[in-house]
């Protein structure tokens, strides 16, 4: 295993359920933080916990391309590449094709697919030009498995499983890694607005998927993790 104390970490997403618990893991390791949000109040608590600092956090929707390119640039001004790329930023959209609407179904495609691609388009480069680095998606299960009313999920994570794939292939004169975490229910604000009767009680722990996280960071340099699976036993409600 390769230790963390010398590594310096893009995660997008720290102000999630999930992003917030890999920083503290990550931090806890030694790693150099640099965290990107939405909220930007979520995203200075955990900065502070953390103690990353001002220079090290950015203010982030990844849908937007241009911004997405700009806090690259940020961070490669401070650092040449990063040795590993988190993407843990993500939404999710519950709803059968006949209420589904156009808006909500942009909307999810934006956020986990679309703006995935701005994110590999932006920090990919520095890590191509150097054969080296690591990079960690969380395409969840719905990304290798669909259900029921999850046509908009679904879409935009077939989508995100399919271009990683693609790109790993493009990869392969390099030590440069991709792998895709496929997680299945989170106990975390996620859900909170997802109308969908499950039992919350036997989901995964957030602390326990950013553990799963924290260990793909320390893959050993002569090998790679190229999908980690990990599911609740059962969390259907009865």
């Amino acid at each position: 295993m390769e230790i963390l104390s010398q590594k310096k970490i893009v995660l997008i997403g720290a102000t999630g359920g999930i992003g917030q618990e890999t920083a503290r893991l990550l931090k806890s390791s030694g790693a150099t933080l640099f965290l990107t949000g939405r909220n930007r109040e979520v995203l200075d608590e955990i900065a502070a916990a953390c103690q990353v600092p001002a220079e090290n956090i950015f203010q982030l929707d990844i849908t937007d391309p241009v911004a997405v390119q700009q806090v690259a640039d940020n961070i490669h001004q401070q650092i040449s590449q990063a040795d590993i790329l988190i993407n843990a930023a993500g939404i999710g959209i519950i709803e059968p094709i006949d209420t589904l609407g156009f808006d909500d179904f942009d909307r999810v495609i934006d956020v986990n697919l679309k703006g995935s691609f701005y994110v590999l388009k932006a920090f990919l480069p520095p890590m191509k030009a150097a054969k080296k680095g690591l990079i960690i998606h969380i395409p969840g299960v719905l990304g290798k498995t669909p259900m029921a009313g999850a046509a908009a999920y679904a879409a935009s994570k077939y989508g995100l499983n399919g271009m990683l794939k693609s790109i790993r292939e493009e990869l392969k004169r390099t030590d440069v890694r991709i792998t895709n975490l496929y997680l299945g229910g989170v106990d975390t604000p996620f859900w909170d607005d997802i109308d969908l009767k499950v039992n919350r009680d036997k989901f995964i722990v957030a602390k326990e998927a950013a553990r799963a996280i924290w260990f793909l960071c320390q893959q050993p340099s002569s090998g790679v993790v190229s999908e980690l699976v990990i599911q609740p036993f059962n969390h259907q409600a009865i």
